[in-house]
């Protein structure tokens, strides 16, 4: 580990940092240090930083937190480099500024043994630290654990990982040692299953619902892991329904549908579809399209941030799902 990378430095850095920024501050214009987590982020290095960092700045103001972005160079010699600086906005109408730390960590892929010990004295004491990690070599590697083991929650996104069902095997891994964990895979599944629960509002549909005798649930490219938790999930909402003998199959999608979800009875049939950046949505034939585009990371990040407790559903749809029998290639 470089000399020059200390915990100790790093907080007396960012101490430093705040008397530079009240200092700088026009006259008349406070400054408020605004912090309600530890937010961790682990991404490559090849990542694109200005993206990402415009992603962070646009969660503090919600969510405002000691951001610790580590960024991994990859194999090479053991080197491990920091910088702090602050990010700050001033609310519409008023004369404070609110102002989040942010330090940002290079280390490469030798020294992530260190990290752990860099990082935890970081952390803001008495609030939550959240672990993002948004590189799905590093989330594969020995040394993710210890990182993981640090975190309050452990978000990740298993639809950027090359093998769906090693992701899943790892999430339900860490789920099963008590992690408190988030997938955006899931995360991206609120809408579709908030519009199917609109559906069912519908009194006329919700008395077929005891008709459904088959559910298809059919994914594009990157949408496997989704595909999996959605047709879980209905399985599982329909078992409380009492419907107990619907069969279930997951499949491949046709070209430019990402994901599709079928359900099919005795004379009646509902589907939702995504094509492009449309929802459809058809009951017995009919049907109606609304705008859904793709959510943003900012968007994700935003309704993870706001969930800092277990979340029964999800973690009953990752241990069914990663359960499942499944070859690494094919649906």
């Amino acid at each position: 580990m470089s000399a020059t990378v200390a915990p100790d430095k790093i907080l007396k850095e960012l101490a430093e940092l705040w008397v530079s920024t009240a200092k700088a501050a026009d006259g008349g214009v406070g400054v408020l240090r605004a912090c309600s987590m530890t937010l961790l982020v682990l991404a490559e290095e090849s990542e694109d930083s200005q993206g990402l960092g415009e992603t962070i700045a646009a969660l503090m103001p919600e969510h405002p937190a000691r951001a610790v972005v580590v960024r991994t160079s990859g194999p090479g010699e053991r080197s491990l480099t920091e910088r702090v600086y602050s990010q700050c906005w001033m609310p519409f109408g008023q004369r404070k500024q609110i102002c989040c730390e942010q330090v940002e960590i290079t280390v490469s892929d030798v020294a992530l043994a260190d990290l752990p010990s860099v990082v935890l004295p970081l952390a803001v004491p008495d609030l939550p630290l959240i672990l993002w990690c948004r590189s799905p070599r590093l989330a594969a590697m020995p040394e993710f654990q210890p990182i993981a083991a640090m975190a309050q929650k452990v978000i990740v996104d298993s639809g950027a990982m090359k093998d769906p069902v090693a992701a899943l095997k790892l999430m339900a891994a860490l789920n099963a040692r008590g992690v408190l964990l988030g997938d955006l895979s899931w995360t991206r599944l609120t809408r579709w299953r908030e519009m199917l629960a609109q559906v069912f509002e519908n009194q006329q549909n919700l008395a077929q619902l005891q008709e459904i005798l088959g559910v298809d649930v059919e994914h594009g490219e990157g949408f496997r892991v989704s595909a999996l938790y959605m047709a879980m999930w209905l399985k599982d909402c329909l078992t409380d329904a009492g419907v107990l003998d619907a069969s279930f199959g997951v499949g491949r999608a046709p070209e430019a549908v990402s994901l599709r979800m079928k359900l099919v009875g005795e004379g009646f049939s509902v589907e939702l579809a995504r094509h492009e950046d449309r929802m459809v949505v058809t009951v017995n034939g009919v049907s109606q399209c609304t705008g859904l585009s793709h959510p943003t990371d900012y968007l994700l990040m935003r309704e993870e941030l706001g969930i800092v407790r277990r979340d029964p559903v999800f973690e009953k749809a990752l241990t069914r799902a990663a359960s499942l029998a499944l070859p690494a290639e094919g649906i």
